[in-house]
């Protein structure tokens, strides 16, 4: 077998294909033709056709937790229940948080720490950063809750 592949070579390959070109035979541009069409179509078979249709549409469903025509008094209503909801929820946090920082302090204390002055420095970065923003301040957004909900028991 080693000695098959040694006589084999692309350049001799070449060379005869040259010099059986330039021999006259009666029928060669036609053999030419025939080759390459059937060169063409086994490729042709070979190569899978690839469709690509456009992705169905997705059906939407609309999903509502609140009945269909509702006035606007009643959506008030709605809101400002479930503001005092988040108010209440929101006092139990800080109470928490509140709690929590006693906690903390009474740690402190009890490792001698200056828990005053670390008290002041918060505060005063507290201060700072409220300076920095323009943020509505507590108040503000009380009296905005009140004022709209004030419009449910106007209508």
């Amino acid at each position: 077998m080693k000695g098959f592949f040694r006589r084999i070579s692309p350049r001799r390959a070449v060379t005869d294909f040259h010099e059986q070109w330039k021999q006259p035979t009666p029928h060669r541009w036609q053999i030419l033709g025939v080759a390459m069409a059937a060169t063409f179509a086994v490729f042709m078979l070979f190569i899978p056709e690839s469709y690509r249709a456009d992705p169905e549409l997705p059906e939407v469903i609309y999903i509502s937790t609140f009945e269909d025509g509702r006035s606007e008094a009643e959506i008030i209503a709605s809101n400002c229940a479930n503001q005092q909801l988040k108010d209440q929820l929101q006092e139990l946090i800080e109470a928490s948080e509140e709690r929590r920082r006693e906690l903390y302090k009474a740690l402190g204390r009890a490792t001698f720490i200056d828990v005053e002055a670390m008290e002041a420095e918060i505060e005063a970065e507290q201060a700072a950063a409220a300076d920095e923003g323009t943020e509505p301040t507590p108040e503000e957004v009380a009296l905005s809750v009140e004022e709209y909900c004030s419009r449910a028991t106007a209508n």
